[in-house]
């Protein structure tokens, strides 16, 4: 009750304005029992929230039994009274303006197997963030470190968002783009109509296109009010604010898991086709394939397993999550998140099938070949004899 101001005795008097000088302390002395509580009708919406940005909680008091009291005053019984008491400070926007100002979006794509990092790097060397020292200085990567694989550029105005200083992205017009060796870019605060324009920027270093690029969506929201230090939900990672070290971090696994995305549909693709390819031997008991169309899927079968473990590098910690705990929560909650151990483990059961088909096939394609040598070497004894039959019947006419 002492958290009450006046504009919640306002709000009350409102309700009868037959008597302005109805009082709400006397309207609460006169009531032997009153209930309040938090109200989840839906007719408390965000609309209730003040429009200034004050924080507002709304209550129901329901009168369960009154004294005697005026007939003006009067409240019919169990007559629900709904009220908002301002408990903020009056400062920023209101609910559902500020969450939409606390959003950043992340946008992962897929589009090329490779990417030169160096020829980007040259020709964006004003857009180019080095790995922070604790002295918040640029310490750029070198080809050693395990964080060679990727690099960071930002765009925008830099001076708007004071990473070092406890500030957030959101809200800035700062917008950042992590592209990855292996051919991963992940955008970070960049609206939907500029992304082709900071896609166009990578296209002109990449390699080895895919016939159809590969996207996600994932979203970042900042509450420099929470209590933890992150928090997850359904498609997003709240966190009390989103630095360099964090963008890195969500960056790498959401690289990883577009990434990893594509290499399953390959493999995918490699296993129903020799799913095909068994059921047509069990329909007509023949097998007939080229052997080179057959170590083709082996080749493809090995190379997508490498890409996934040296170029991804699935099983390698992030650097920073090594150096900083915090940052280990959120690795391991965005690989649980994405399931990228199970997708993995997924992968690497498919590849397996694929490994024991092409072993079959390969010793029936060289049990074929056998046949086929054993048959040859009977066609040339058997010509071998008629010749030397011949020539004894020639010699003894």
């Amino acid at each position: 009750m002492r958290a009450l101001s006046s504009s919640s005795c306002a709000a009350v008097r409102a309700l009868h304005p037959s008597n302005p000088s109805f009082s709400f302390a006397r309207f609460v002395s006169s009531a032997r029992n009153i209930n309040f509580f938090l109200s989840p009708s839906p007719q408390l919406s965000r609309s209730h929230f003040s429009p200034n940005g004050d924080s507002r909680f709304c209550v129901v008091v329901v009168m369960r039994s009154l004294c005697s009291m005026p007939s003006p005053h009067m409240f019919d019984l169990n007559e629900s009274v709904y009220y908002c008491s301002e408990v903020g400070d009056g400062g920023g926007g209101g609910l559902a303006e500020e969450d939409a100002k606390a959003s950043i979006p992340v946008r992962a794509f897929f589009f090329s197997t490779s990417i030169d990092l160096r020829g980007l790097t040259d020709q964006n060397k004003a857009n180019l963030i080095g790995c922070p020292r604790r002295d918040n200085k640029a310490n750029f990567i070198s080809p050693s470190s395990r964080m060679s694989n990727y690099v960071v550029l930002r765009f925008g105005d830099a001076n708007s968002n004071s990473f070092g200083m406890g500030g957030g992205l959101s809200g800035s017009n700062c917008c950042y783009m992590v592209v990855f060796q292996y051919g991963s870019v992940v955008l970070f605060n960049i609206l939907d109509h500029e992304v082709d324009g900071y896609l166009k920027i990578v296209e002109r270093h990449a390699s080895g296109f895919l016939l159809e690029m590969r996207k996600d969506e994932y979203e970042v929201r900042e509450n420099p009010a929470l209590q933890t230090w992150m928090q997850g939900g359904l498609d997003y990672i709240m966190l009390q604010n989103l630095n360099i070290d964090g963008i890195r971090i969500i960056g790498s696994v959401l690289g990883q898991s577009i990434a990893l995305d594509y290499y399953v549909r390959q493999v995918d693709g490699m296993v129903a086709e020799f799913t095909d390819i068994n059921r047509g031997m069990e329909k007509t008991g023949t097998f007939t394939m080229e052997r080179k169309k057959l170590f083709q899927l082996v080749g493809k079968a090995n190379t997508n397993l490498a890409y996934v473990i040296l170029k991804l590098g699935i099983f390698e910690r992030s650097d920073i999550a090594w150096k900083d705990a915090k940052y280990v929560q959120i690795w391991e909650y965005l690989r649980d998140e994405f399931e990228l151990t199970q997708r993995f483990s997924t992968l690497y059961s498919k590849l397996k099938f694929v490994e024991h088909n092409s072993r079959f096939l390969q010793e029936i394609l060289q049990n074929q070949k056998s046949d086929f040598l054993e048959w040859l070497i009977i066609i040339l004894l058997g010509a071998e004899i008629v010749i030397f039959v011949f020539d004894i019947a020639h010699k003894s006419i």
